[in-house]
């Protein structure tokens, strides 16, 4: 993989980047979150491994600023802030996954490499059940030929839905491939966030294709 590390810790930077290497990935590093954004207009990388707490922009506006124009590449948050508020700001501002600092390089290792994996098997043909269809290549969403925008975790989870047609998925499985792991008041973001997907589909509740099963979770089905 070629991979961006935007850190300014220059020691970790080097530490990092040198085993990045090691492994045999091509790596970029950037400072800052200006400097981040210029490489992301310069190169295709595979991932970013990008730091909270940065001069200028930091980590959280930069994914934010990616996410907005469209790119798609897999990001992976480090900071230092271990409060369930910057988890769930940095998530939702477009981040896949979430490292704590300290951390050791292996699990950083097995999180890339788990991203890389969910990230080519995203890309795969439109996925479609009843007249929801979902083009997770191009992230565009249509009910029946209308359009429509969601927010980046409502559309990793109605992708999730969509690739597991009529099975029942709790919010704990919801939680581990939409977030890779729990948190606490993970019920609520989740029920939060389907609400939004039901407004944005215009699917009625109950009744739609977005069915809630009580004291499990969710599943989609075709409508009759």
């Amino acid at each position: 993989m070629r991979i961006l590390l935007v850190e300014d810790e220059a020691r970790l930077a080097r530490l990092l980047a040198r085993g990045l290497s090691d492994e045999g990935h091509g790596v970029d590093v950037a400072s800052s979150g200006e400097e981040a954004l210029d490489w992301v207009l310069a190169v295709s990388h595979d991932a970013i491994v990008l730091d909270v707490m940065l001069p200028g922009v930091d980590g959280f506006e930069v994914c934010r600023q990616l996410r907005r124009q469209r790119f798609q590449t897999p990001i992976l948050l480090l900071t230092a802030r271990d409060a369930i508020a910057d988890r769930v700001t940095g998530l939702d501002a477009g981040a896949d996954d979430y490292l704590v600092k300290p951390f050791a390089f292996a699990e950083l290792s097995a999180r890339l490499r788990a991203l890389a994996r969910r990230h080519a098997a995203a890309l795969t043909t439109i996925l479609q059940v009843g007249d929801i269809r979902l083009d997770p290549a191009h992230r565009r969403v249509w009910r029946g030929e209308r359009k429509i925008t969601l927010a980046n975790k409502e559309f990793r989870i109605l992708e999730y839905l969509l690739r597991h047609p009529n099975l029942v998925l709790t919010r704990e499985m919801i939680a581990e491939h939409v977030w890779s792991y729990d948190f606490p008041s993970v019920t609520n973001v989740i029920d939060v966030h389907i609400r939004s997907i039901r407004q944005q589909l215009d699917d009625p509740y109950p009744g739609g294709q977005l069915q809630t099963v009580r004291g499990v979770g969710y599943r989609i089905v075709a409508q009759e």
